[in-house]
């Protein structure tokens, strides 16, 4: 007979013995998220080198093209704050085949898209189902894995999330040296496929009754105002720095700080009567607020960095995207091997002997960065690559198994979701962080009769350098991290 896996993510744990190792049922119950999410991220960030490309192909501008970036961050920025809801609603089976589904169904559809309009359509229903794993996966974890092994199994999470974008560009630049750009989701849609097939063979609903809570229509409007307005006032900053942005990023910005505190006030209201879209009582936790708070400063470093560096690599050295592709990969890749021996060592020593270190390092990385010249050899870039992507995977593995430990079990839905959607705001803030401050430095530097290249090196130079006095006050806040006190821990593992 056919073996199932119970993915269900709602029962209350119980006491079990995080000694014991792993059944396969287990493993397989987050390994699926796994594997989907890491396609999903990946695919996130393979549109950024395929811009030029799209533009010739549907005869589009630049600021248009854009949205297949854009959009699919605005989706996310959408869907996230509801899975708190939905995964108390609904079954882990329905939320992991309706995330993979969707994903693989836009990336057919992006893959033989013929207009630009479909092809923007169709990145939207891949990010639907890219909003959905990554809080299943979180809970998952949190739910079936003992406390004491959480950590490791948060450092294959920072593989996901740190990786997959790290190996994006270069999955991309090597797709499209030879072939079409359409091959950039063709190439992944067996992947696709398999995860949904393998989700309806092994997984399987229980008979544990769903939380019957309504669906808050003004709490998601609001929702989608707060978040979708301070991704995009966010993600225009940068262009509003160079004169380009066809809407004042203070627009949507001051818009979703409105409708933030909006959202807020009616969800403290409506989580009295356990009502709320998006529960917000994890953050009456110290331990969650700190552990957010530096997830937000690392998210922000690493988006900040992977934007940066190619802009030197390639506008000032001059390379390809592919060589900066590959140049970037030993980075990825590092934190990606590092990653699951930092979450045994949160598991044995707690998170502070890891953070602290992690964002020390981040910061001098960060300063390397800031010296990088046009003539600078290139494993001199490599190496602090390297360093910043260690540093962040000290840091990320156990704050994510910190802050998650120390919210009550019935909140885990909710508390990944707050993490996942802080994380994508922390990204976008990091984004226009770097990108303004080269922006303005560079333009201050060129009318002041500076060559426009060695304007613009000194552009990215004092973003690197203000990213390492932001990683030094994270190093600062790194002291107050600590183990999450003793939480039930998930069911035994038989």
């Amino acid at each position: 007979m056919q073996q199932t896996i119970d993915l269900d993510v709602a029962k209350t744990p119980a006491a079990g013995d995080g000694d014991e190792v792993m059944p396969r049922h287990v493993r397989i119950a987050i390994g699926l998220p796994l594997l989907a999410a890491f396609v999903m991220i990946l695919n996130e960030t393979v549109m950024g080198v395929a811009l030029p490309r799209l533009m010739t192909e549907f005869t589009v501008t630049a600021a248009t093209a854009q949205w297949l970036t854009t959009g699919y961050l605005l989706t996310m920025a959408v869907i996230i704050p509801t899975t708190g809801l939905i995964l108390q609603r609904f079954s882990a089976r329905t939320v992991f085949l309706t995330a993979t589904s969707l994903f693989a169904a836009g990336t057919l559809l992006a893959g033989l898209a013929p207009v630009f309009g479909v092809l923007l359509v169709a990145r939207t229903v891949q990010a639907s189902g890219t909003a959905l794993i990554l809080p299943l996966l979180m809970t998952t974890i949190m739910t079936l894995v003992p406390a004491s092994r959480r950590g490791r199994m948060m450092g294959m999470v920072t593989v996901v999330i740190a990786v997959a974008p790290a190996v994006g560009p270069t999955f991309s630049g090597l797709i499209l040296s030879s072939l079409s750009w359409r091959w950039l989701f063709l190439a992944v849609l067996p992947i696709a496929l398999l995860t949904v097939a393998l989700g309806v063979v092994l997984v399987r609903n229980t008979d544990e009754e769903r939380r019957a809570a309504r669906f808050d229509v003004p709490s998601f409007l609001l929702s989608a105002v707060a978040f979708g307005g301070l991704i995009y006032g966010l993600s225009g900053i940068g262009e509003s720095a160079a004169g380009h942005a066809p809407v004042s990023p203070a627009v949507p910005l001051v818009a979703g700080a409105v409708a933030l505190a909006l959202f807020a006030h009616r969800q403290t209201r409506l989580q009295r009567h356990d009502a709320a879209l998006l529960d917000l009582r994890p953050f009456g936790g110290r331990d969650f607020v700190v552990g957010i708070v530096m997830l937000v400063f690392s998210m922000g470093a690493l988006f900040g960095a992977l934007i940066l560096l190619p802009i030197h690599l390639q506008n000032v050295r001059g390379l390809t995207t592919l060589e900066t592709g590959l140049l970037l990969l030993p980075g990825g890749l590092a934190m990606g091997l590092i990653a699951p021996l930092v979450g045994r060592l949160a598991d044995r020593f707690g998170p502070r002997p890891l953070v602290l270190p992690g964002m020390l390092a981040m910061a001098v990385a960060l300063v390397g960065m800031g010296l990088l010249e046009a003539d600078t050899p290139l494993v001199f870039a490599v190496v602090t690559h390297v360093l910043v992507s260690l540093g962040l995977s000290l840091a990320m593995t156990p704050l994510m198994a910190s802050a998650l430990g120390s919210v009550e079990p019935a909140l885990y839905s909710h508390g990944s979701a707050i993490l996942n959607t802080l994380q994508q705001l922390g990204g976008a803030a990091g984004t226009a962080l770097f990108i303004t401050i080269m922006t303005v430095s560079s333009k201050a530097d060129t009318e002041a009769g500076v060559s426009p290249l060695r304007a613009l090196t000194s552009g990215i130079q004092d973003a690197f350098l203000w990213g390492a006095g932001l990683a030094l006050v994270a190093a600062l806040l790194a002291t107050l991290v600590r183990r999450p006190p003793s939480a039930p821990d998930a069911p035994a593992l038989h």
